[in-house]
């Protein structure tokens, strides 16, 4: 069984360890505590990490952000993974640090990556983690927020919230989405 994991976020140094680009960093962990490391392949850095009989092929699309939906066609076509083994890690404004959601399916909530892949899939029936990235910024200055870096005091809770997320993603591949929901939703 295999299991398409996608992280959302932009590549490029000016955007690491940005709220945007927390899908990278969970995933960017997953495979440093699995002694795994990303090939920069077509459309995105890819990595395979075995678990418990499943593989977790994780993708962070090298397309940008608003054109994540390239990247995720291509790579469930080219495995001939199903919608349903599909889970996207996703920062969420609307959820205050610390929040963690897995979603069975849901709207784009005017996140560009999202939107993308609704629009090239033609449906919103994949899984997403969301991750809270909180909304403290003045009006208009949503674009500026999500690509900073977090705060200092946020940054000491990042670790455990990355751990949780890791373990969220196993928990999706072995047990699936409805009990990983009841398991981990807050």
């Amino acid at each position: 069984m295999k299991y398409l994991i996608v992280g959302l976020g932009n590549i490029g140094p000016e955007y690491a360890d940005t709220r945007h680009n927390i899908g990278f960093m969970i995933l960017d962990e997953l495979v440093k505590q699995e002694n795994n490391k990303f090939y920069n392949m077509r459309l995105a850095y890819y990595a395979e990490v075995p678990y418990k009989s499943r593989t977790l092929c994780l993708i962070k699309p090298t397309t940008y952000m608003n054109l994540s939906g390239k990247a995720l066609n291509y790579w469930m076509k080219e495995l001939k993974i199903p919608i349903e083994n599909v889970l996207v890690l996703v920062d969420d404004i609307a959820l205050p640090l610390g929040t963690l959601r897995l979603k069975p399916k849901g709207s784009a909530a005017g996140h560009n990556g999202l939107k993308h892949i609704e629009t090239t899939l033609g449906n919103n029936e994949y899984a997403r983690l969301r991750f809270g990235v909180g909304d403290n910024y003045p009006k208009g200055h949503q674009v500026d927020y999500v690509l900073s870096g977090f705060d200092k005091d946020e940054q000491p809770e990042l670790p455990a919230l990355i751990d949780r997320s890791i373990e969220m993603i196993k928990s999706f591949a072995t047990a699936g989405t409805e009990l990983t929901m009841t398991r981990y939703n807050k």
